[in-house]
């Protein structure tokens, strides 16, 4: 995971967001300013509650708790601020829908503890915290602080922006959000199935190891170590692609509420790419790590998109 370009671009998200307020708009009036502000003051208290705890206890995967949860409270939030309207409604819906599938996906890989502040952490936080970086505890904290907490909070609050934009719309329900709609549960689909596969997968692989199997004596597929199999033998990162359209067309909602094709609500979904960017380089630097045939995978098939490719990770 290249740190410093990651800063950077994301840094740079900082000046972007405001910007594109001033001069794309729509410019919020006093009843959005005011939904704006409690999701504002829930946004701070998650961040404040994700830095301390994560120190305190080490493990910092208490935003990737969250993170499925927010979304849910906000969608809602603004629908019930915004009167209930049935565009407002359905994306609220879907957003539940997005957040149950991940939580149960996450939960099931013992995320969440009776002791809240327990639970597996995400196995990439240790190997970003063994980097060069971050071989002074304060700048570890820093990090932590800055973009575990509040960096990825924030990015949970904008995601769901495309919703606070069309609080006040007057333009019927129509074509383009069934579109929209249909979009996005294709999208939460497509991830439910990408990981069922995964879990099917290393379920397996991970029996068989258990039973005292090393990997390269397990039945193929299993012996390269990582997935191959349905929709992971098109696309490298196919639940990344999944959370990525669900996103974009969770945007698409605001453009059918006549807010304009480019409104600043859309600096979620685009950010949210930037994170993935970042976050399947890491992931792919582990595995290329782990396993010998993964430099091959990577050039046979795409990250995201569904199709070959003919270069390497």
């Amino acid at each position: 995971m290249n740190i410093p370009l990651m800063a950077t671009l994301l840094g740079l998200s900082l000046i972007v967001c405001p910007l594109l307020y001033i001069y794309v708009g729509p410019v919020l009036d006093a009843r959005q300013l005011s939904v704006l502000k409690t999701l504002g003051i829930i946004t701070a208290c998650s961040a404040a509650w994700c830095f301390v705890i994560g120190e305190i206890t080490g493990n910092n995967s208490q935003m990737d708790k969250l993170w499925s949860l927010l979304p849910i409270a906000y969608t809602w939030i603004i629908a019930a601020s915004g009167g209930m309207g049935a565009r407002l409604v359905v994306m609220a819906v879907l957003a539940t829908a997005w957040g149950a599938r991940l939580t149960f996906n996450f939960a099931r890989k013992g995320a969440y503890k009776l002791k809240f502040w327990e639970g597996t952490e995400d196995y990439r936080w240790s190997v970003v915290r063994s980097s060069p970086y971050f071989k002074h505890k304060w700048a570890w904290a820093l990090f932590d602080l800055l973009f575990i907490s509040i960096y990825q909070n924030a990015l949970v609050l904008m995601i769901t922006f495309p919703a606070l934009v069309s609080m006040n719309s007057s333009v019927p329900f129509g074509w383009l959000d069934i579109t929209a709609a249909v979009l996005m549960l294709g999208f939460i689909a497509y991830e439910t199935v990408a990981d069922e596969q995964q879990w099917a997968f290393q379920t397996a692989k991970w029996k068989m190891i258990g039973e005292g199997r090393k990997l390269e004596d397990l039945p193929a597929p299993y012996n390269k170590g990582f997935n191959t199999n349905g929709l992971w033998n098109h696309s490298r990162h196919p639940n990344y692609f999944a959370e990525q359209g669900t996103w974009i067309a969770f945007y698409i909602f605001s453009v059918a509420a006549g807010i304009g094709i480019f409104n600043w609500s859309i600096i979620g979904a685009l950010l949210l790419v930037v994170l993935f960017l970042g976050s399947s380089s890491l992931a792919e630097e582990i595995s290329g790590g782990k396993y010998p045939e993964y430099a091959l995978y990577c050039k046979s098939v795409q990250k995201f998109f569904p199709g070959k490719a003919y270069r390497k990770c």
